[in-house]
């Protein structure tokens, strides 16, 4: 669906993007009986880490080629077009309702939907399942380099932000390994985004979505 975004006219990449966020609670519903490990749960630990990555995510911004550039120089540009921001006041009006209902929805999303189904893929199964594809029978806890390490780059390289994702995916591992659980991390995210979403609005900076 996200591949969709902006594929039947500008506005498109709003209203699926609304329609995506729908369907993630919906998976939420579903699979949250069937995932023990995904509960929310609150540390000191998650908001410093928490705060870290949104830094260092802000911090970096300009100073590495994103990860549309880097393939542009070996030959496979996803687009030949600058990415455009998303920006729902320059779409729908400057302070119209539905400019309005699209920013809430951006930071619903990313801070209450996202965290899980990506703490739960990336950190739960994905990190076990490279230890071994009984993934189940691996704690949490349990530290192991290569999983560590390709899930990092996994996870950084589904981002255009690609280093901020990898040091923004480490992070929140070590979390999950330091706690013996997963809703630490699944805070830290949601804080991360959180502060991305008040940064975006504060200061303009559209780019971040």
């Amino acid at each position: 669906m996200t591949s969709l975004q902006g594929q039947f006219g500008e506005e498109s990449r709003y209203w699926l993007y609304l329609a995506k966020t729908v369907l993630a609670v919906w998976m939420i519903w579903v699979i949250r009986p069937l995932v023990s490990e995904m509960k929310w749960a609150f540390s000191w630990e998650a908001v410093v880490v928490g705060v870290g990555v949104f830094a260092v995510w802000v911090g970096l911004d300009g100073l590495y080629p994103s990860l549309n550039e880097l393939l542009a120089r070996i030959g496979f540009e996803l687009s030949s077009e600058p990415a455009k921001a998303w920006n729902p006041h320059v779409q729908f009006g400057e302070g119209s309702t539905l400019a309005l209902l699209f920013i809430v929805v951006r930071i619903i999303g990313p801070v209450l939907v996202v965290p899980p189904l990506e703490e739960v893929f990336y950190r739960s199964f994905l990190y076990r399942w490279i230890v071994k594809p009984d993934f189940e029978s691996v704690p949490l806890n349990r530290f192991n380099l290569k999983a560590f390490a390709f899930t990092a780059l996994i996870f950084g390289f589904v981002h255009d932000q690609w280093l901020a994702g990898i040091l923004c995916a480490m992070a929140y591992q070590f979390l999950v390994i330091r706690k013996n659980r997963l809703g630490d991390a699944m805070t830290a995210h949601a804080i991360t985004n959180l502060l991305l979403g008040v940064w975006v609005i504060w200061r303009g900076a559209w780019n971040f979505w």
